[in-house]
């Protein structure tokens, strides 16, 4: 394949600040279509980089001739409508998180890709970093030994999104808080904040996040969900506490809120074996392995302009097609993360334990 043609659904915010320019960037890759329900926002975006079609419907998304891919940028609420559509008409996806709103969804999607010969990607910058590739190399070829527990306390700068509160009263003009400093497009003020829209907020925005980190370290399937939630001035979820059991035994303590001091984040993952321990921080970019023979191997810190590799889901949607590249964020990664918000969800609304079948 000479060149893989792709579209843009949804171009708001992250579709402009992440996907966009790590199209445009790619030598095997065109950006052939841009969508949004505004036609002159579609014209618009269009226009300012350099795309040549301007869609306001999915379905005029995919009867563009040579169309082989389609990014689904959209809020949580059409992700899988828009999906499906996609994967339908035989189009690769890169689809953003949460992947969709119920664990059915998800499970249709990876279904429909797999008999469609498909590659589907859930878009979870964290899979991508080298730290996170060798602490997955470390666990799965044995070096912790037999995995006991895993510990997660991941925070972001989400609070005021969930609140319905606009860009600049959320970020203000601080470049320090996002990787993109003031988006191109912000997003919507139901976008985070409306439940019919996100699905909830930490658990579907972030937990997303960890969830799939889970799963894309251990490859061991969630077995049994116990949450806690507090909403705090929102509509939605802001303070998540889950305990967690995997198939394998492995215990797993996460805790994810949107509401840090605005001087620093964290995203803490400690992996404890019987052979040894991992102990990273990806929004520090920092890893270090600690062996039960007193050996400790601290990694090379990871600059600071690599932390969150944005560009990469996307340069990885390419790079499957072409057979550059393995997938290194699959769509059953994205299942697995809904697996536990779907059950964490149920378990904070009833007060009970999840049993997940």
């Amino acid at each position: 394949m000479a060149r893989v043609n792709v579209a843009i659904v949804r171009a708001g915010w992250w579709g402009t600040a992440a996907h966009i320019p790590a199209l445009k960037d790619h030598p095997d890759a065109a950006v052939v279509a841009v969508q949004s329900r505004s036609l002159d926002k579609a014209r618009k975006i269009a226009a300012d980089f350099g795309v040549p079609h301007a869609c306001t419907t999915v379905d005029e998304v995919l009867a563009i001739d040579g169309l082989d891919a389609v990014v689904v940028s959209s809020t949580p609420n059409v992700h899988y409508a828009h999906a499906k559509a996609a994967l339908a008409r035989g189009k690769h996806v890169l689809i953003e998180k949460p992947m969709t709103i119920t664990v059915a969804e998800s499970e249709e999607l990876v279904d429909l890709a797999q008999r469609n010969g498909l590659q589907f990607l859930v878009s979870c910058p964290w899979h991508f970093t080298p730290h996170s590739i060798e602490a997955r190399r470390l666990i799965q070829s044995g070096k912790l030994g037999q995995i006991k527990m895993i510990g997660v306390m991941m925070t972001n700068f989400t609070e005021g999104l969930y609140q319905g509160l606009t860009w600049d009263e959320v970020f203000g003009k601080n470049p320090t808080r996002q990787n993109a400093a003031q988006p191109y497009r912000a997003p919507g003020l139901a976008s985070y904040s409306d439940p019919a829209v996100a699905g909830g907020g930490q658990i579907y925005c972030q937990v997303s996040h960890t969830g799939a980190y889970i799963g894309f370290l251990t490859g061991s399937d969630p077995a049994e969900v116990f949450a806690r939630f507090d909403n705090g001035h929102a509509q939605v979820d802001v303070y998540d506490a889950l305990n967690i059991k995997l198939k394998d035994g492995t215990l797993v303590s996460m805790a994810s809120h949107g509401a840090p001091m605005p001087s620093d984040r964290q995203n803490e993952v400690r992996v404890y074996g019987t052979k040894g321990q991992i102990l990273l921080e990806l929004w520090k970019g920092k890893m270090e392995f600690h062996d039960d023979a007193f050996h400790v191997t601290r990694y090379p810190d990871i600059p600071e302009e690599n932390i969150y590799p944005m560009f990469e889901p996307a340069r990885n949607l390419v790079d499957s097609i072409t057979g550059a590249a393995p997938n290194g964020s699959p769509a059953t990664l994205g299942l697995y993360a809904m697996r536990i918000i779907e059950a964490a969800v149920q378990s904070a609304r009833t007060g009970a334990n999840v049993i997940i079948g």
